[in-house]
């Protein structure tokens, strides 16, 4: 009977999910939010708490964390994550610092102690990686000339996480600073290794898993992601940590392949996740923390704007590739709700769970309305100054530039000189055109 009642649960959450995920589709918005709602739904002080499922839901939110991470580790190559690190290591600093500080502020503020602050800078500091990927996409942003800005501030913060992440645990845990220092050492030799075997051994690892048949592929690279990222849990470091590097060591066509085949259950576990989420938080408790996650949210928009604008402009990128750049790292999401769950698992403010809550389920709606908005934003900007300075509001530098083969890009919206008369915000007059760079097309596929 036992069983059956979970099977029935299992099925209605999932379908649930299914009809969310459609309504968020209809609506062209994130699902995330959505199905944290309905985690709130099932769970505690919810519509209906669910009373068997809860293991499996439990287990599933881990998988969904781990293959989100794996799925972006293929997106990048270890030549590509080491380059990235060295060029945009002091823009990846000054968006630590913006967007840590409000989380770091506001738990002092509210006398919660120097380990509930030091989760909330975390929490305050990543971008959504997976809404940012979905809202780029969907807006056919991918080839524009700030999406290499976007994607080396996403890879710094990931990698900020593999630090963070093990210095969080130690903190919540009570370490004291020798046992943290171990577990820090641990952790960093984990990641060394890790990403030694990735950039020199990494056709080593694609030999192994490669497999002419996509099911035999499937199990292995499924086999190998769990593995390693519970061993690296183990030795101290996060288990998605581990995951994003393994998927930096598969690159070409396996990584391709990969990604295909695993799609479907990354998603699947992805949004078992967010409800698992959900559901250990009360929606009775968020009320109270709304006002602050809204002061926190617009704060976080301002931050997120600033490390933006600054990426894209060090990258050459005028005004509107900037406020793109900037509204495409606003949502918040996934590595979020995983260090706010660590904060309320190991007992710290009750209060830091609602507030998380509410602030992933702001930033998640309003990053994708807000990125739409930027480029009607930036051509009313564009009209008034010229306006002001007495030019034609549509001019010859509004057009886009031709293409190797003559056609205008679909994605040559990027405005490369809506800045002509500001020396300082031109593009060079021999860069290449949106979608059409070789950086560009290393982002859109490997």
């Amino acid at each position: 009977m036992h069983s059956t009642l979970q099977l029935i649960e299992i099925g209605a959450v999932i379908l649930a999910l299914g009809l969310l995920g459609a309504v968020s589709n209809r609506f062209s918005i994130s699902p995330i939010p959505l199905y944290l709602i309905a985690g709130l739904a099932f769970g505690t002080g919810g519509i209906y708490p669910l009373t068997t499922s809860e293991d499996f839901i439990s287990i599933g939110s881990e998988i969904g964390v781990i293959l989100l991470l794996f799925t972006l580790g293929l997106e990048y190559t270890a030549d590509e994550l080491v380059g990235t690190l060295r060029t945009s290591a002091p823009v990846g600093l000054a968006d630590l610092v913006l967007n840590a500080a409000p989380g770091v502020i506001v738990a002092l503020l509210l006398g919660w102690g120097p380990v509930a602050a030091v989760a909330m800078g975390g929490i305050t500091y990543v971008t959504s990686s997976g809404i940012t990927a979905k809202v780029m996409g969907d807006l056919g942003w991918l080839g524009n000339r700030e999406t290499p800005a976007v994607l080396s501030i996403l890879v710094f913060e990931d990698l900020a996480m593999a630090v963070y992440l093990p210095i969080l645990t130690a903190l919540l845990a009570g370490a004291g600073l020798v046992s943290g220092s171990i577990t820090l050492a641990i952790a960093a030799g984990t990641i060394t290794v890790i990403l030694i075997i990735a950039l020199r051994f990494g056709s080593l690892v694609e030999r192994f898993v490669h497999s002419p048949n996509e099911e035999v592929l499937l199990l292995k690279v499924l086999g190998l992601t769990m593995l390693v990222a519970g061993i690296a849990q183990q030795l101290q470091v996060s288990a998605a940590v581990g995951a994003f590097l393994v998927g930096i060591a598969l690159s070409g066509s396996l990584a391709h392949t990969a990604q295909k085949l695993l799609a479907p259950l990354r998603d699947l576990f992805a949004a078992v996740f967010f409800v698992f989420f959900g559901l250990h938080t009360d929606p009775g408790d968020l009320p109270p923390v709304l006002l602050i996650a809204a002061l926190l949210a617009v704060a976080g928009i301002a931050t997120k704007l600033g490390s933006g604008w600054l990426a894209a402009r060090n990258a050459g990128v005028t005004v509107t590739g900037r406020l793109r750049a900037g509204a495409a790292l606003v949502p918040r999401g996934e590595f979020n709700i995983v260090i706010a769950g660590l904060a309320v698992s190991a007992g710290i403010n009750p209060e830091l769970g609602p507030l998380a809550a509410a602030y992933v389920l702001i930033l998640a709606v309003a990053g994708p309305i807000l990125a739409r908005g930027t480029e009607p934003f930036a051509a009313r900007l564009r009209h008034k100054r010229d306006r002001r300075k007495g030019r034609t509001p549509q001019t010859d530098d509004d057009v886009p530039i031709p293409g190797p083969n003559g056609t205008v890009p679909a994605t040559a919206h990027d405005d490369a000189t809506d800045d002509a008369d500001t020396d300082t915000d031109t593009d060079a007059d021999g860069a290449s055109p949106a979608g059409t760079s070789a950086d560009d097309e290393s982002l859109t596929g490997r």
